[in-house]
């Protein structure tokens, strides 16, 4: 890797941490350049400003989990299995990469119109993956909704809730707390036929 990306990749490491444990507006782009032990105006020169850095982050790390939902999305499963597999993925992504998954629910106050837009752009992309998911899930009877969209946002937000109060020296290990999500979530939108499957209560992914 070349030094000047070596030095963006490891400002994108520094600014995801300070800004998941201080915040967006409690994060100077002075305390990102001390971190780094560089000047300001180096960080102007990879970013332009402090939310471009954030966008950055925030293009970065949702790229890698579309990536990795959309390889599932290919898999030759059964409709169900496969959508659990996505969940599980899903989950696990996000504690591996929990600064970054917990900078996804900054408030947007923070951001410009423009950064708003590009936001947007990023959580629609995550949503439309699900929402996908979901219509073939209908169509092969598994679920019934007035609307798909309304119930992916649901799913989105039972998972990332998961990233405020789980706690690794907890009651549950990580791997327990995944199924008990997706044990959650399938209990909520599937019909009674769907539920009688074994997939709900499949435990390969402890």
């Amino acid at each position: 890797m070349a030094p000047g990306q070596d030095n963006k990749e490891k400002l994108i490491e520094v600014a995801c941490n300070l800004f998941a444990t201080r915040g967006f507006r409690g994060t100077s782009i002075r305390d990102i350049a001390r971190d780094m032990n560089m000047s300001i105006s180096n960080i102007y020169h990879h970013f332009g400003n402090k939310e471009g850095l954030l966008l950055e982050i925030l293009k970065h790390a949702s790229f890698q989990l579309t990536e990795r939902l959309h390889r599932i999305e290919e898999k030759d499963l059964d409709p169900l299995e496969r959508f659990r597999f996505m969940l599980h993925a899903h989950l696990c992504f996000s504690m591996e990469h929990a600064n970054e998954s917990k900078i996804f629910s900054l408030d947007e106050e923070h951001l410009t119109p423009e950064g708003h837009q590009i936001n947007l752009k990023i959580q629609r992309e995550i949503l439309q993956i699900y929402v996908n998911q979901l219509r073939i899930l209908e169509k092969g009877g598994y679920i019934r909704s007035q609307s798909l969209t309304i119930m992916a946002f649901n799913i989105i937000a039972v998972m990332n809730w998961h990233l405020r109060w789980f706690k690794p020296d907890g009651q549950l290990t990580f791997e327990d707390t995944v199924y008990e999500i997706i044990h959650f979530i399938l209990h909520g939108i599937l019909n009674k036929t769907a539920e009688k499957t074994n997939y709900i209560d499949d435990n390969t992914s402890k």
